[in-house]
């Protein structure tokens, strides 16, 4: 069986429209995924307004090399990856610092899971993801989130495969204290 390379796109026609430089049909594609993409800013520079400029500039930086999208993943996809890479910009801007990472310094366990995890609610996750330090939050957001795996996480924050997963590691670590303390104080109050 011959699989087709090329994604098929249900907006195919807009982003036609679009590449021909219709400012209708770059508004059609806006309104179908501003929220997704606002959504997305917001989990990564965490201020509403930035979150809203860092959109902004995603869109017109997607309409403006909208030649570039070769149709081999979905739109959205193309897009979310866009909005990803400049709010890592504006976080960079911000100099965030992403903890420099000495490989081989920490042996990462394989046996990371046990038989009796415990099941957190989504929105608790969220949280405490929002209240870790930026480079662990970066890296959960990514990975947890938005679904990048460990390759991408590493193209994107221009980091070596071992450095992110040594990070993640250690953020899903400090996720998991977290939680587990916010637990033990429920059941102690």
């Amino acid at each position: 069986m011959i699989l087709e390379s090329n994604y098929v796109d249900i907006n195919s026609r807009l982003i036609d429209e679009c590449r021909n430089g219709s400012s209708k049909a770059q508004f059609e594609i806006y309104k179908l995924y501003y929220k997704a993409m606002y959504n997305t800013c917001l989990r990564f520079v965490r201020d509403s307004m930035e979150a809203e400029d860092v959109m902004q500039e995603a869109f017109l930086a997607a309409f403006r090399n909208i030649d570039s999208f070769r149709g081999e993943v979905s739109f959205g996809a193309w897009l979310k990856r866009i909005v990803v890479n400049r709010s890592l910009d504006a976080l960079r801007r911000k100099r965030l610092d992403l903890d420099p990472i000495e490989e081989g310094r920490m042996v990462i366990d394989t046996d990371d899971y046990t038989d009796d995890e415990t099941v957190y609610k989504v929105e608790q996750v969220k949280k405490a993801i929002a209240s870790l330090p930026d480079s662990y939050r970066v890296l959960l957001t990514l990975h947890l989130i938005e679904g990048y795996d460990h390759e991408e996480i590493a193209q994107i924050m221009e980091m070596s495969n071992a450095a992110v997963r040594t990070a993640y590691s250690r953020a899903r670590k400090k996720l998991q204290e977290m939680l587990e303390t916010k637990k033990n104080q429920i059941w102690m109050n």
